[in-house]
């Protein structure tokens, strides 16, 4: 895969933005600290800000030229910081503030997508007076019920009983005060990572839980990745075109990964896209880059390099 040549020159002194007070913090250390890491080994001016409260001012104060965002959830992901970013003319890596925001809200994304006529599970949001008849009338059961704006699997569930639909939307209420009901589809998780143009090599995952939730993701040693993934050449071509127009379709730019399922009959269901995917040991974009034969190294040049944009 021929990517562009930069000169670690031309970034700049670059700032790696990652922690944030999210539920999703500790993941964004280990993102930002492995970023930073692959980075100084390229030669790059990189420092590294554990992003609190105060933090905007350290990155106004310290003649940063560019930032490499690595902040994963709320604060991070839902455009809050790319519209501090912008207010100060601080180039940043990926997608702005509004393509962000609308990425990060599952609700908004799932209703773009089906106007566009791409299929997406059914989906309404709860609250603790829905009537949770209506709920498994109009979504079937089982049911995932999950944040509507948080990522990592937090707060996210499968429901088959009615009854267990409340405690459920209690569960996920401690990450978010909206909240989903999804249609639960059966079939393979697959991941589609994006980085500019070039989409990536899709992954298979599975696990021994129910779903790919944060156990499987992050402490589980059994679950596995299969990379190339077991799907023909053409039909991955095909899902990978359409994993692309649902990110046009958000403005979603620079980099990202489209998760989404797989069932029996061959149909794709699109679940959610990421903004800033994680970058730590675990994590599945460095996995797909890698066997396109894009180093870690490489790939976070790469990724600071959409800092470009315009």
């Amino acid at each position: 895969m021929q990517l562009p040549e930069y000169q670690a020159s031309e970034f700049g002194k670059v700032a790696v933005v990652m922690g944030g007070e999210s539920a999703e913090r500790e993941i964004s250390l280990e993102s930002g600290r492995a970023v930073h890491s692959a980075l100084l080994e390229v030669g790059i001016d990189s420092h590294i800000i554990d992003y609190q409260k105060d933090s905007f001012e350290q990155l106004i104060n310290n003649n940063f030229d560019r930032v490499f965002l690595a902040l994963h959830g709320r604060g991070g992901e839902d455009g809050t910081i790319q519209k501090e970013l912008d207010s100060i003319g601080l180039p940043y890596t990926g997608s702005d503030a509004s393509s962000s925001a609308l990425a990060m809200d599952k609700i908004k994304s799932k209703s773009i997508w089906r106007d566009e006529g791409l299929a997406t599970p059914n989906a309404i949001e709860i609250n603790k007076n829905s009537n949770w008849d209506n709920v498994v009338e109009q979504v079937g059961l089982p049911i995932m019920v999950k944040p509507v704006r948080e990522g990592s699997s937090f707060g996210a569930a499968k429901v088959e009983h009615k009854e267990n639909l409340f405690s459920a939307w209690v569960n996920a209420s401690q990450f978010d005060d909206r909240v989903m009901a999804e249609s639960w589809i059966e079939g393979g998780e697959y991941t589609v990572p994006i980085l500019e143009e070039m989409v990536l090599p899709m992954i298979k995952l599975e696990t021994k839980r129910e779903f790919y939730d944060y156990e499987a993701k992050y402490n589980d040693n059994d679950t596995k990745y299969i990379c190339p993934c077991d799907l023909d050449k053409v039909f991955e071509s095909t899902i990978g075109e359409a994993s692309k127009k649902a990110c046009k379709l958000l403005g979603v730019s620079g980099w990202s990964r489209v998760d989404l399922m797989i069932d029996s009959n061959r149909q794709e269901w699109l679940i959610e896209v990421n903004t800033i995917p994680g970058m730590t040991s675990h994590s599945l974009v460095p996995m797909s880059a890698e066997k396109a034969g894009i180093s870690f190294g490489q790939l976070v040049t790469q990724i600071l390099a959409t800092s470009f944009q315009e």
